[in-house]
């Protein structure tokens, strides 16, 4: 049996901390649990609950900072994307709305696995994915 009892947060950075916070709380009613002002040793972050014990760690930078192309696979780093997780293919079905809502892309819901799976990409064009259990 693993030690770990699942993944705690992601962390990403963003160019518009206060875009991004925003987008993720009109798209999943993400809230803030936590906000640091930036520092001579650290950049502006904001903490987002994503519900069930995980969280988003967003960090502000300059454009120029941000290394990789956030719409190619490969181009984004050892860390291709994350995966939010719904209770059902109804509430799945919401979320793409709202997202759309939120000023996101979105694809097709889709079959994989013993999963629903909606690709999307966020208010900085990240590549990212929501799942819902087949049998729900």
């Amino acid at each position: 049996m693993p030690v770990t009892t699942g993944f705690n947060h992601v962390a990403t950075v963003t160019a518009d901390l206060d875009r991004l916070k925003q987008f993720y709380a009109d798209a999943f009613e993400a809230t803030v649990t936590f906000e640091m002002a930036k520092a001579d040793d650290h950049p502006r972050m904001a903490i987002l609950d994503l519900g069930g014990g995980a969280a988003l760690n967003a960090f502000e930078a300059e454009p120029d900072e941000i290394v990789g192309d956030r719409r190619k696979q490969g181009g984004r780093g050892p860390i291709d994307h994350f995966a939010l997780a719904v209770e059902s293919r109804d509430v799945l079905d919401g979320v793409r709305d709202r997202i759309v809502a939120a000023g996101g892309e979105v694809g097709d819901i889709q079959r994989l696995g013993s999963e629903w799976s909606l690709f999307f990409r966020d208010i900085d064009g990240m590549e990212l994915e929501v799942t819902a259990p087949l049998a729900s």
